[in-house]
């Protein structure tokens, strides 16, 4: 029986869009361009300081890359060695903390890498996003394109968004370029990178009806044998990858394949098709090669095209290779890394470069702000580095670094420049991501 309901119609209106265009406009103290790992702990650190944050995406829901592409694994938040330490907190200590109590994250330590790594259920982990971020009162426009950039002496006054709402203004005394791609100085005129040879990414996807007993014997470098003797005649090139089966939870991370990265438009649309087609094509190469784990198996999900390295800042000082070999701290280190050089600059395998056991290396802040602003700074992959340097900070613990450094920074900007911070104020309040040693 159905409860009491009103039988009148509902009213209507009728309207047309303004001759003039009328935008929405929020105001912040920090507004941060992108919902990525690297965006999310910009936002989240810089709430904490008590700012208030303008938090901006163009997809319908947080969490960028780590969510949308399910990169599936945390990693670069530990030194390697026979005893990795942690060398990034700030959001990460939550995250894998609280993560890790609901069963939700994975921890794997050894192996080749020599260091710890996380597996996560990218669900989860959207939703431990979206709540810190609603807790933090941080205010949040998503399905918010980019339109336009007014930058005048350097500075950034306001970003104009289009949703489909209608058009929003940000104003905001800082800016986070958390993008990606450089998206914000790039419309701000500002001159940014680009490589001249393909930088390959990934579509990740998810497998699940696999044999739970079976998969137990699964071994990476079998499948690396059998894709170099039995992949081309399933389409395949790469030669390398992983299968990562969560335990408990039945599904299994592939990261196997590569495609060219495009920024044009139309080109970037046919990343989805060619990326979901490779991986279709990995499962057929699964299912045939190996029937015992793989016979019944099918996709669960599949990831947004994963991409590695598209555009970035132009700084005063760019982080190179030899940088980060030397493994020297620089007068304005705000980071610690150590992941190894993951260059995917082949389309058949992987270039990688091993730092010795223990091995760190630092993220200056010079590569973070763009040489002509002073109220623009970046973090996550669209810092300033050479194609090698970047392919080993891009990763998201390094990136919940960059943002954590990112807050700070413009926390102490007041009216001044970026270029120009109190550095021993800045590094003290990134004592943890620079310092601590338990």
């Amino acid at each position: 029986m159905f409860g009491p309901h009103k039988s009148d119609p509902i009213a209507t209106r009728t309207l047309r869009r303004p001759a003039r265009r009328e935008y929405g406009t929020v105001k912040g103290d920090i507004c941060v361009l992108g919902a990525g790992i690297s965006g999310i702990s910009a936002a989240l650190e810089a709430a904490k300081l008590g700012r208030r944050v303008v938090l901006v995406d163009g997809s319908p829901s947080l969490g960028g890359q780590a969510i949308n592409s399910i990169i599936g694994t945390l990693i670069g938040l530990y030194s390697h060695g026979e005893k990795p330490c942690q060398i990034t907190h700030g959001i990460a200590d939550e995250l894998v903390n609280e993560m890790t109590a609901a069963g939700d994250m994975l921890r794997r330590q050894g192996g080749g890498a020599g260091t710890v790594t996380y597996q996560y259920d990218e669900v989860k982990l959207a939703r431990w996003m979206e709540r810190k971020v609603e807790a933090a009162g941080i205010q949040t426009l998503l399905g918010a394109v980019l339109t336009g950039v007014e930058f005048s002496d350097r500075r950034v006054r306001n970003v104009d968004f289009a949703t489909r709402f209608g058009p929003v203004r940000v104003r905001a005394n800082g800016f986070v370029d958390s993008s990606g791609d450089a998206s914000l100085c790039y419309e701000a005129g500002l001159p940014v990178r680009e490589p001249e040879e393909p930088i390959y990414g990934t579509l990740n996807f998810l497998i699940e009806n696999y044999d739970p007993v079976a998969v137990k014997d699964l071994s990476m470098q079998e499948i690396h044998k059998l894709l170099l003797s039995a992949g081309p005649k399933y389409g395949l090139t790469r030669h390398d990858g992983h299968l990562m089966p969560f335990t408990g939870k039945g599904i299994m991370l592939a990261n196997i394949g590569h495609f060219e990265t495009p920024l044009d438009p139309l080109a970037a649309a046919q990343m989805v098709f060619k990326g979901r087609q490779e991986a279709d094509n990995v499962l057929r190469f699964l299912q045939g090669e190996l029937p015992a784990i793989f016979k019944n198996a099918r996709i669960r999900a599949y990831g947004n095209p994963g991409i590695r390295q598209s555009r970035w800042i132009c700084s005063r000082r760019q982080l190179t290779l030899d940088a980060i070999r030397k493994g020297e701290r620089p007068m304005d280190a705000v980071a610690r890394c150590a992941w190894w050089v993951e260059l995917h600059n082949t389309i058949e395998l992987v270039h990688w470069e091993r730092f010795p056991e223990n091995h760190v290396y630092y993220i200056p802040l010079g590569c973070m702000v763009p040489d002509g602003a002073d109220n623009i700074i970046a973090a996550g992959r669209c810092v300033d580095g050479d194609t090698h340097a970047l392919s080993a900070i891009r990763v998201m613990g390094p990136c919940i670094a960059m943002g954590a450094a990112a807050a700070h920074a413009l926390n102490l900007l007041g009216d001044g420049s970026l270029h120009s911070l109190d550095l021993a104020r800045l590094q003290k309040a990134l004592y943890d991501n620079l310092d601590r040693a338990d």
